[in-house]
């Protein structure tokens, strides 16, 4: 029997499958049978087996039948223009792991559950694979997560990054302003990442994908995750499911009015119904950003 990692539902906390399992047709899987000692839940369907850790299995269906016709539709609404979404940067550990958001010339924002120990920022990027000029690739000195940041709720899902050297600001590669209010209901905002495209099944894109998402009241957001909701998270999407972040946009940026008003954080599986997208609500931060800054 052949054990391979699955792409799993709740997305935030697997940073290390990007790119490590390509999926080229949808799956139909007729066992689901949760392991009781390791948190592993063993999938089967007709061809083999998938194994997937997890500590929140009990929470989730990692696999289950998809009866949508439409269950390959993509997740990220478009290609985005070429270097339309110049604050939009990658976090590289020898793959793409992570989006993030420039600041200034020296700090990088992105949240707290894509930190890792060697960081490679790419700023001014397009396409992962193909170079055009405009790229600049700079070690991270300094990771700073959160001091609250919890990673079991989720909650204060924000960090900094400072660059071991000054980043060179210019039309492809230029900071995104902190937010002078928090966001409003109904607002909509640029989600922009590298992340998964498919609801079901796995296929990382090489171009920067877009996709404009609405800002959903805090009721609805609640209702949504039950008991899993901060003060510090907001919810944007929709609740009818189709289009979402996905993994690897973890850390991207929502820009809403030319303010980066969230993080990409978490959510049950990629557009599905009922699970809109949640993300770390930049406004409670500002202060935080500012402080750190400024004694670092």
């Amino acid at each position: 029997m052949q054990w391979e990692v699955l792409g799993v539902q709740l997305w935030a906390v697997f940073i290390g499958l990007c790119h490590g399992v390509t999926v080229t047709q949808k799956e139909r899987f007729k066992t689901i049978q949760a392991g009781t000692q390791m948190d592993i839940i063993a999938c089967e369907h007709d061809d083999s087996s998938y194994l997937v850790n997890h500590w929140y299995w009990q929470e989730l269906n990692i696999a289950f039948p998809i009866e949508d016709e439409d269950d390959d539709k993509i997740v990220g609404g478009y290609t985005c223009q070429k270097h339309s979404v110049p604050y939009q940067v990658s976090l590289n550990v020898g793959q793409h792991i992570c989006g993030g958001s420039i600041l200034n010339n020296q700090w990088i924002v992105s949240a707290a559950h894509c930190s890792n120990s060697r960081i490679q920022v790419r700023l001014g990027e397009h396409s992962l694979t193909k170079d055009d000029g405009s790229e600049q690739y700079i070690d991270a000195v300094k990771i700073i997560l959160h001091p609250k940041y919890n990673p079991r709720t989720w909650d204060n899902d924000i960090m900094l990054i400072k660059l071991s050297k000054p980043a060179t600001l210019n039309s492809r590669v230029s900071a995104i302003r902190l937010p002078s209010s928090c966001p409003s209901t109904g607002a909509v905002c640029l989600v922009s990442g590298w992340g998964n495209t498919l609801s079901s099944g796995i296929h990382y894109p090489d171009l920067l994908q877009c996709l404009d998402v609405p800002v959903l009241s805090q009721s609805e957001c609640i209702g949504s995750y039950k008991g899993k909701i901060t003060n510090n998270m907001f919810c944007a999407g929709y609740l009818e499911g189709g289009k979402d972040s996905c993994q690897c946009d973890s850390g991207g940026p929502v820009v809403c009015n030319g303010e980066l008003q969230g993080i990409v954080s978490w959510g049950i599986g990629c557009a599905l119904k009922g699970f809109p997208g949640v993300y770390t609500k930049v406004c409670n931060y500002v202060s935080w950003i500012q402080e750190t800054i400024r004694s670092n």
